[in-house]
């Protein structure tokens, strides 16, 4: 039997599916973060063995098929192009048996062909970052955003929770209107505004600057969900359509009269929030399918690699088999 190693390597967690060529999708792993940008090339490599093992275990054990018998690894991930080759993922996959072609993928691609096993269209995933891509002949054609929390991510959970502290300060300080939010981030920080103030300004406010400016910038993503949990705060709903608008840009940014295909929505600032994708499917004509990771196009994307043609049949059997390993 052969079967197919597929990763989808995220910032989050790592998830590992072994399919064979029908689609049938025979064992699933899980592991920690598979970013070689964000948790470094080798615990990324030591995450993707892990889920690997998990997953290949269950497939020997269930159908007595294993490492060996792996004639191909799809690593789907970003930051693929800031390592040397696949050398370092395909070091921690020997000891499992696998000595097969390991070969990367785009995770915004994984992403599309986690929605539809179609060859074009369109992808647009919001977590910490934010990008769109189009889609065509089964290959990323063009991409907005994605440019990071200095220059870009726009509409991202980054972008969001920047703004819903920075609503939070204003208040704080006088220059912005009063808001739910304010509450909402000292109670998320672990702070109170005991009512002191230091050179004019509450003091709280200083423990805010403190404690945020201690911390990795992109941890401001944590805040995100805050501006969706205010109810009918306008300051908090300005935030939300401001976010609705932006990804609806780099959207339209790669959209090609031409290319009609659906639209894949995925990533927690998205998927973690109805409203958000209600926003976005509302702004255009095209079929909307919004999928909680790139776990299924990972394994699409596998099966091609191997010249394996996948069609509407065999999408079906991967998505209904997986969710039962699940």
């Amino acid at each position: 039997m052969n079967l197919h190693l597929a990763v989808d390597a995220g910032g989050t967690s790592t998830r590992c599916v072994v399919l064979d060529e029908t689609g049938g999708c025979l064992g699933y792993g899980r592991a920690a973060s598979g970013n070689p940008i964000s948790a470094g090339p080798a615990l990324a490599a030591y995450s993707v063995a892990e889920a690997a093992a998990t997953a290949l275990t269950h497939a020997e054990a269930a159908h007595g098929a294993g490492g060996a018998d792996v004639v191909v690894v799809l690593l789907a991930m970003a930051g693929a192009s800031s390592l040397s080759g696949p050398e370092l993922f395909a070091a921690e996959l020997a000891p499992l048996g696998v000595d097969a072609p390991v070969v990367f993928a785009p995770d915004l691609l994984a992403t599309f062909c986690s929605g539809t096993w179609l060859p074009a269209g369109y992808a647009l995933v919001a977590g910490t970052g934010a990008t769109a891509v189009r889609v065509e002949n089964g290959s990323v054609a063009r991409t907005a955003d994605g440019l990071g929390w200095l220059l870009g991510d726009d509409g991202s959970g980054f972008w969001v929770g920047q703004r819903v502290v920075r609503a939070a300060a204003a208040d704080l300080d006088g220059r912005g209107p009063r808001t739910e939010l304010t509450s909402l981030v000292l109670s998320q920080l672990g702070l109170e505004d005991d009512g002191t103030r230091h050179h004019g300004r509450p003091a709280v406010l200083d423990r805010i600057i403190k404690l945020l400016y201690s911390q990795r910038p992109v941890e401001l993503s944590r805040l995100s969900p805050l501006a969706f949990a205010a109810g009918d705060d306008p300051v908090a709903r300005a935030i939300v359509s401001a976010a609705a608008d932006a990804l609806v840009h780099s959207l339209e940014a790669v959209a090609d009269p031409g290319v009609t295909g659906p639209v894949v929505l995925g990533g927690g600032t998205i998927t973690q929030h109805d409203e958000l994708a209600a926003r976005i499917a509302a702004a255009g004509t095209r079929d909307v399918q919004v999928v909680a990771d790139g776990a299924v196009g990972a394994a699409v994307l596998a099966l091609r690699q191997a010249s394996v043609v996948v069609d509407e049949p065999v999408f079906d059997r991967i998505t209904r088999t997986l969710a039962a390993l699940r």
